[in-house]
């Protein structure tokens, strides 16, 4: 609904086209109190928290994805990238924090106001394919040698994931017929179903014969070689003569 502010399409009958656009008629800006602050070098925005915070306030946790009013503005460069600062007022409390952007990390980085919580983790510990970073990439473009080490690492990897990969690629033709996985799978899945039904219809037979009203446990080897073992041990009465 935003954009339909700077739209308007009604023009007065004194408005004349050398007089210039209808906002400057009226002396207002198209994006209207969003612009407020414009002659500062600030534009409200609607930001986006990019990661869970704590609020150094009220002390509170501020969840991912939770958006707030902020003023945006540029405050440097990072070579032709420019580097944005955005101050917003916690919703839970009067205390305001800062954000910036860091594009050299591509992250968001906390100035004051609030702590990031910490889920940040190596993703080469877990094997996860990660971009080589500006660093890296220099110096394989001007060090032959550490092109040759790091193309030497690269192909002993791919020697050691072989077999891993060769493994998924079976599985793959394993998997390739989609509808007929799926048959497999909806079919155990009946199965189970009738057995399920099946059991709980004589528990609960078993149950009403005995006028119980307890939960079963479901029936295991151990408990039929425990009953097997039992005997009934007749009462002896012991007749006592006055």
């Amino acid at each position: 609904m935003g954009e339909r502010k700077g739209v308007n399409k009604y023009y007065p009958p004194d408005w004349t086209p050398d007089q210039g656009g209808i906002n400057k008629y009226h002396g207002t800006h198209a994006l209207r109190e969003r612009a407020r602050k414009l002659h500062m070098g600030i534009l409200i925005i609607r930001f986006e928290m990019p990661y869970n915070i704590w609020c150094e306030g009220c002390k509170n946790h501020i969840g991912m994805g939770v958006r707030y009013n902020a003023e945006k503005k540029k405050i440097g460069m990072y070579y032709s990238t420019p580097v944005y600062q955005f101050r917003m007022k916690c919703h839970l409390c009067d205390n305001y924090f800062e954000i910036k952007t860091d594009p050299a990390n591509l992250d968001y980085v906390i100035i004051s106001g609030a702590r990031r919580q910490e889920r940040r983790w190596d993703p080469t510990t877990n094997e996860q394919v990660v971009p080589e970073d500006k660093a890296v990439s220099r110096k394989l473009a001007s060090d032959a040698m550490f092109k040759l080490e790091h193309g030497a690492a690269d192909t002993a990897k791919a020697k050691d994931s072989r077999p891993t990969i060769a493994r998924l690629q079976a599985h793959q033709e394993v998997w390739k017929d989609d509808y007929a996985a799926n048959r497999h799978l909806r079919d155990l899945m009946r199965d189970r179903k009738k057995t399920e039904k099946k059991l709980i219809a004589e528990d609960k037979e078993l149950l009403n014969r005995g006028c119980l009203s307890i939960n079963l446990l479901p029936k295991s080897d151990e408990d039929n070689r425990t009953a097997a073992l039992l005997r009934l041990i007749p009462l002896q009465s012991k007749h006592i003569l006055c």
